[in-house]
């Protein structure tokens, strides 16, 4: 534990990845900590989300394994994974692979995930709801002002941006970067940067009791698996099943989404989306009340995201498409590295822009990797990956049915690399070899 107060941290977000940095922080330091929180609590939107191994490492670091455990709808230790179905065939579809990991998804109500953070939230941290950051400036002090839209303001040594996908964060740093340090971003690009973009997808998603899925489809592989074509996965202990539909249409891709990007459909829009699928596909959507539709945003590609004392982690810096089931978990590996450099004894004032630099360099790569394989994988399930078969041409169907299948388990090789815990170990050495150097 650190001694003296080194700085104050301001994390504006208490998303998923903002609590994962402030428990990450409390648990290995006693830095001072504000939680400035938009929403008059700390809740969430969405439902289920899945972590994968490399998650679980970080959640066995802070000691949230367990509580992890109780509310993941398997155990985080099993061996299992999805179930690739062709599923657009009216009279029925078929399974095509089961993909299998040593350390299969853990499926969680995102809700659940909340809670149990901030449960865990540290007695240095203190939360501020009702507060949307709308800018910050930075003091000739070498401090950071923050500005909320309720008309205050609060000071900062540091400011995390967890604040989503559109992150003012991000814009405010971004639009200083273009104006004050001529060529340390590409000008041309800077709405690139700043705003979000539509995939030209739409997502469907609602959660289904389990019960009522078994009642009205017996043996509907939905309710216990997870499942891709349609893709579900039971929720909050396998009493809810998760669904997500998706919509692709690439020529789209790009283009202003008008409307609101989250909205509430009718259940017929939902079905009549889907009425050439399969029958287990038909009847699982017929038991889904209340369905909303998303339009997939993304987070184009930053070449940076740190500046001075400002840095961004989670959706205000890779948003990105859900095909991996990684967007929170490449949030929470964010938040581990970053908070594991804050809390060291060798980060200080004056070698804050050092730790944040190397955080950077040892996530930004990574992510942005995760996030483009993410949004090819996306076309490859739904048989619009160029070169691999487009579920028309039926000439030689097995045969590029399973070159395909091949492809999208390569796809996945990323989820055995070393994780975070290893990138934390890289990082603590290069904040080491820096101070020497200084």
């Amino acid at each position: 534990m650190s001694s003296p107060t080194k700085f104050r941290v301001a994390i504006s977000g208490a998303g998923i990845g903002g609590l994962v940095l402030a428990v990450t922080i409390g648990k290995f330091s006693d830095v001072p900590i504000d939680l400035y929180e938009a929403q008059s609590e700390v809740t969430t939107v969405g439902a289920g989300i899945s972590v994968w191994r490399r998650t679980m490492e970080i959640m066995q670091e802070l000691g949230l394994y367990d509580d992890m455990g109780k509310v993941a709808s398997r155990p985080p230790d099993s061996s299992h994974g999805p179930w690739f179905r062709r599923a657009d065939i009216f009279e029925g579809g078929h399974e095509w692979f089961r993909q299998s990991f040593q350390y299969g998804p853990s499926s969680m109500h995102r809700r659940d995930v909340v809670d149990l953070l901030k449960k865990h939230l540290p007695s240095t941290c203190t939360v501020h709801l009702s507060k949307r950051l709308i800018t910050y400036t930075e003091r000739q002090t070498g401090t950071l002002q923050l500005h909320f839209a309720d008309g205050t303001s609060a000071a900062a040594n540091i400011l995390v941006g967890a604040d989503g996908i559109r992150s003012p964060t991000r814009k405010t740093m971004f639009e200083w970067l273009a104006e004050h340090k001529p060529g340390a971003i590409d000008e041309a690009k800077l709405t690139d940067y700043v705003n979000p973009t539509w995939t030209g997808c739409v997502v469907y998603r609602a959660l289904v009791p389990t019960e009522k899925l078994k009642s009205y489809s017996p043996g509907n592989p939905s309710a216990n698996e997870m499942m891709i074509h349609v893709v579900t996965y039971p929720v909050s202990m396998g009493a809810l099943v998760n669904v997500a539909a998706f919509a692709n249409d690439p020529q789209k891709a790009g283009t202003q989404f008008e409307g609101h990007w989250v909205a509430e459909v009718s259940e017929e829009e939902l079905k009549c989306a889907y009425d050439n699928f399969e029958p287990h596909i038909r009847q699982l959507l017929e038991c889904c009340e209340k369905p909303s539709r998303w339009a997939l945003h993304v987070v184009n590609e930053l070449p940076l995201w740190t500046s001075g004392s400002v840095t961004l982690i989670g959706d205000a810096c890779h948003a990105m498409t859900p095909h991996f089931g990684a967007g929170a978990g490449q949030a929470i590996e964010d938040a581990f590295v970053l908070g594991r450099l804050l809390a060291h004894e060798l980060t200080t004032i004056e070698t804050l822009p050092n730790a944040l630099q190397i955080y950077q360099d040892i996530r930004l790569p990574f992510a942005n990797y995760v996030a483009r394989e993410s949004y090819t994988t996306g076309f490859m399930y739904d048989f619009l990956a160029s070169g691999y078969f487009d579920g028309l041409d039926r000439t030689n169907e097995a045969e590029e049915l399973e070159k395909l299948h091949q492809a999208i388990v390569r796809q996945w090789d990323w989820q055995v690399k070393d994780g975070s815990i290893e990138e934390w170990v890289e990082a603590e050495k290069r904040l080491q070899e820096s101070v020497l150097v200084t």
